[in-house]
């Protein structure tokens, strides 16, 4: 009588079981939900980076459109990055400090994303004069730049400078982009699919590069 009690009582514990484990695992998600990244605007970003003009902007901010060149003497612009997530970053072919480090690390994000077409790179030349195409391609063959993956762009050097400073917010020092203005920053640049600002990193710093990667993965998951 006991074992056919128990054996008719085994359904039941099981499917008990099963509600068991599905609200522990829908409690535990309520308790900690995923992780999000943030979105930025003008007023979220240190006031010393960002034009006056614009610190009063609490939403919306997205990248302005844009006409560049890259290695292989092909026009990029907003359009080249539709619908895509990319990393931008601001260096000069003839940087001996910084600029080779970020490079470098740049290779890492190009490897970790090698196959991924929704994920782009972007690094703007700051003097353009110099950084002519043939110049941006000789660096781009010696750095192992897949030009399917990563841009590498001069032109206008106020636009790139107006894009440093009113777009990316990646520069803390003031200019027009004249002759004698300079920019130099390690700042990379997590842009989404909207074109807006998702994160800043330390392109120096290896710790960075990992956190940006995992970044990349969490904003593929929006």
């Amino acid at each position: 009588m006991e074992i056919k009690y128990f054996k008719k009582s085994i359904p039941t514990l099981l499917v008990m079981l099963v509600f068991s484990v599905v609200g522990i695992f829908v409690f535990y998600k309520l308790l900690t939900p995923e992780k999000k990244l943030p979105v930025y605007s003008p007023i979220d970003v240190n006031p010393r980076l960002v034009d006056a003009s614009l610190q009063h902007v609490k939403k919306n901010h997205k990248i302005a459109n844009f006409a560049l060149v890259n290695q292989n003497a092909e026009l990029v612009t907003e359009a080249t990055f539709k619908d895509k997530i990319y990393v931008a970053d601001f260096f000069f072919t003839r940087c001996g400090t910084i600029c080779p480090i970020m490079t470098t690390n740049m290779v890492e994000i190009q490897k970790a994303f090698l196959k991924d077409d929704d994920i782009l790179l972007l690094s703007h030349s700051v003097t353009p004069v110099m950084d002519s195409v043939s110049v941006l391609k000789e660096y781009a063959m010696n750095k192992e730049v897949v030009d399917a993956k990563w841009h590498l762009v001069t032109g206008e050097k106020k636009e790139i400078y107006n894009l440093a400073r009113k777009s990316y917010f990646a520069v803390l020092d003031e200019g027009d982009g004249g002759s004698q203005d300079f920019i130099h920053t390690e700042q990379f640049i997590l842009v989404d699919k909207k074109k807006r600002i998702r994160g800043y990193y330390d392109g120096t710093d290896p710790k960075e590069i990992q956190r940006i990667i995992e970044d990349i993965h969490l904003l593929k998951k929006e």
